[in-house]
């Protein structure tokens, strides 16, 4: 009988790298929710004893619940409207043939490979310069910057997954190109369009620094975690927080990859 490696090990140097990598990324963040239940207030082992007090303290901080309210609704401005500019951009890039097509696809992914502080402290600038006061809206705006590159990568993927001869069918039959829109295009990029929606939410509710830099007087939740580090007794609330925070993108994310998948059929492949 001969020895066979494992599934994971068969696929070479590679498959080993990505499992050592995916291990030594994300072990160390299970010890965050472990941490959160810790009855004593360091990180440290041995934990001291199992309790939900800090997950109740959490719950009972007015601070931490209007950080997140501000969360909340700065997330969902920025993933309505950049999920809109991303169904517009993803037609045009996938119906449309145009001079300087590819250039103008790379330049609108330039904002997610410049460094976020840099492009903090220029959007922080620039905000000085023009007499903007620096607020929600200001944050909001940043986030619109580098989330509208996200919906779009994502309805481009889905606006190449289905026959564009339906569009072209219903227009042979007499539809206008906007209801062509909304009665084919929109219901078929629908799973899409609501990927997109969570994804860039996911991006803004946790998005630090153009927060970091460009908040008022109202910060939101990454920047309320940021200033309770400084306090050693609040920082199993932060554990708590952290870990729910956790938990909400997991799920999150891994809805909108399963809605973003949902629909699309492999191409069958060609038969000689």
């Amino acid at each position: 009988m001969k020895f066979q490696l494992p599934s994971w090990m068969r696929g070479g140097g590679l498959t080993t790298y990505a499992v050592l990598y995916m291990v030594f990324l994300y072990v160390p963040v299970l010890f965050l929710p472990l941490f959160s239940f810790n009855d004593g207030i360091y990180i440290a082992f041995p934990l001291k004893g199992f309790t939900f007090k800090w997950y109740e303290a959490m719950i009972q901080t007015e601070s931490l619940q209007a950080a997140l309210f501000n969360s909340i609704r700065v997330a969902c401005s920025v993933s309505i409207i950049s999920t809109i500019l991303g169904v517009l951009a993803a037609r045009a890039f996938t119906r449309y043939r145009f001079v300087g097509r590819k250039p103008t696809l790379g330049l609108l992914a330039l904002p997610l490979v410049v460094p976020g502080i840099i492009l903090g402290i220029a959007l922080l600038i620039m905000a000085n310069r023009l007499g903007i006061p620096l607020s929600l809206f200001t944050i909001g705006a940043a986030h619109v910057l580098i989330a509208t590159p996200f919906a779009t990568f994502v309805m481009i993927s889905r606006m190449e997954g289905f026959d564009a001869n339906l569009e072209e069918a219903s227009r042979d039959l007499g539809e206008t190109g906007w209801t062509t829109f909304w009665r084919v295009t929109f219901p078929l990029a629908m799973p899409g369009i609501v990927a997109s929606l969570l994804l860039t939410f996911i991006e803004s509710f946790d998005e630090f620094i153009l927060a970091f830099f460009l908040s008022g007087t109202d910060a939101t939740l990454p920047i309320y975690i940021w200033s309770q580090l400084r306090f050693p007794k609040r920082l199993p609330v932060v554990l708590a927080l952290g870990a729910c925070i956790l938990l909400f993108t997991v799920i999150t994310v891994a809805f909108a990859e399963w809605v973003r998948r949902k629909g699309v059929k492999p191409a069958p492949k060609s038969e000689n």
